[in-house]
């Protein structure tokens, strides 16, 4: 074939393939109407105590599961399979690199996650995305990996919820961190990542644990007060290196006990106003508590978004 040809042919080509990914193949978002029956109704509020598995990375980590497990009822149980900033891809296929994997699940709660999944074990299987959320998107194939796993899980158990665990971005995002979790949770997190599976499971609804947006709201109430006992502003739920340097990512344990409380109230459908602020770490050491104040606050607030947002699954 002449030189020439293969240069006229060779664009025409890919844009033909362009074509058909666009028309065809593309991720697709249900119609609004298929989104609202999918959450119109909501879940059943569990009567016993839960088993947990949490899919995720350092945004997950040990002491938030723990910390769910004590708000909730000594029956409680849960596993986790944790990486560094790794993704649902990673943990989905055996050549991809979960950095960080032997120092994360280095404790008895991990269990290898396609065993735990699969299993049909668990009442709730959570999993989170990895952030920065527009490259997990982009180069990481999000809301195929989610529909990998949830189908894992539907496939063992027809009793099994499935929960997707919305998280924040960094304080510094140049953004603003308030606008990304303003305008991402229905942008990304459920445009991008968490419809595309109502295509084909419509009947089986992924739910969401919407702690991004308890911070924002905890945030947003605490600095118009002019701060709480304890608590002045968004910093004060992160935590700081070793020369007290900032940590713009991960919580500290205020920040991890307000991520628990959402988990509680989604999981549970119970209010988690009343419940105590002073617990323990993953290891046994106790945690920093916030103060009766501020553990008011959040429990308030959390409770204010989990029934004001339908797709909790907790009734509004």
């Amino acid at each position: 074939m002449p030189l020439r040809v293969l240069f006229v042919l060779v664009p025409v080509l890919l844009i033909v393939v362009a074509v058909v990914w666009w028309l065809w193949l593309r991720p697709r978002q249900p119609d609004p109407a298929m989104v609202d029956a999918a959450y119109a109704t909501s879940l059943p509020a569990p009567d016993r105590p839960l088993r947990v598995f949490h899919l995720g990375h350092s945004l997950v980590g040990r002491d938030m599961p723990a910390m769910l497990a004590q708000l909730a009822a000594p029956e409680h149980q849960y596993e986790s399979q944790l990486g560094w900033g790794t993704s649902l891809k990673q943990h989905w296929e055996p050549g991809e690199t979960i950095n960080g994997f032997d120092a994360e699940n280095d404790h008895p709660r991990y269990r290898d996650a396609k065993e735990a999944v699969s299993s049909g074990e668990y009442d709730a299987v959570i999993l989170t995305e990895m952030v920065e959320l527009k490259d997990a998107i982009k180069y990481h194939d999000s809301a195929k990996y989610l529909s990998k796993w949830a189908d894992l899980a539907r496939a063992s158990s027809p009793t099994t919820q499935v929960y997707l665990y919305e998280s924040w971005h960094r304080l510094d995002d140049a953004v603003g961190w308030l606008a990304r979790l303003d305008t991402d949770l229905e942008k990304l997190w459920e445009n991008k990542v968490l419809l595309p599976d109502l295509a084909g499971s419509a009947d089986r609804a992924i739910h969401v644990i919407p702690a991004g947006q308890v911070m924002a709201r905890f945030v947003r109430a605490v600095e118009d007060r002019g701060g709480v006992k304890g608590i002045k502003g968004r910093e004060d739920l992160f935590a700081r290196e070793s020369d007290g340097t900032l940590d713009p990512i991960h919580v500290n344990d205020l920040g991890a006990y307000l991520v628990a409380l959402t988990h509680y109230a989604v999981l549970y459908h119970q209010s988690p106003i009343g419940l105590p602020h002073d617990l323990l770490r993953a290891d046994g050491t106790p945690a920093d508590a916030p103060s009766a104040e501020a553990a008011l606050l959040m429990q308030e607030t959390v409770w204010d978004v989990v029934r004001g947002y339908p797709k909790t699954g907790v009734a509004q």
